[in-house]
């Protein structure tokens, strides 16, 4: 029997999905102007630019992107230095944009649904595995270093 695992970008996209469809049917007060939707651009942007970068690091160190897969390398540096998880803070900033820009209130229920989700299913197990694998070295970098911010 082959375990089927969505994996994080996945979420994101089902985010994006249940944000235009918030937008649509269920919008609740609006927000829309030319300033929100600069704003979530720019947020958008900065998530874009956050999961990028994580992902080129973790490149760099010849460990896998995908979660629980190919665990070769704990990395420290560059954004890693500010947040444990920036690819997955990518991501709910991408949401954030999306949310902003389309300008529904109600859509903005949906960064914190995906950070809940991406906690339990992908971070917590996570950073059991790196405990096991990095005894000493993890522990080190969880008392620098945030899980979000």
């Amino acid at each position: 029997m082959v375990k089927r695992i969505i994996y994080p970008p996945m979420w994101m996209v089902f985010g994006v999905c249940a944000i235009f469809a918030f937008n649509e049917f269920y919008p609740g007060p609006r927000f829309t102007s030319q300033a929100s939707q600069l704003l979530g651009g720019a947020i958008l942007l900065a998530g874009l630019a956050m999961l990028v970068v994580a992902g080129g690091l973790f490149k760099r160190a010849g460990t896998d992107l995908i979660p629980f897969r190919n665990v070769s390398a704990l990395v420290t540096t560059g954004v890693y230095r500010f947040t444990r998880n920036p690819m997955y803070l990518g991501m709910t900033a991408i949401l954030l944009g999306v949310a902003v820009t389309v300008g529904s209130s109600m859509a903005l229920l949906v960064p914190p649904l995906f950070m809940v989700i991406v906690e339990w299913r992908y971070i917590r197990p996570e950073e059991a595995l790196l405990q096991g694998l990095f005894p000493e070295d993890y522990p080190a970098y969880c008392a620098r270093v945030r899980r979000w911010l």
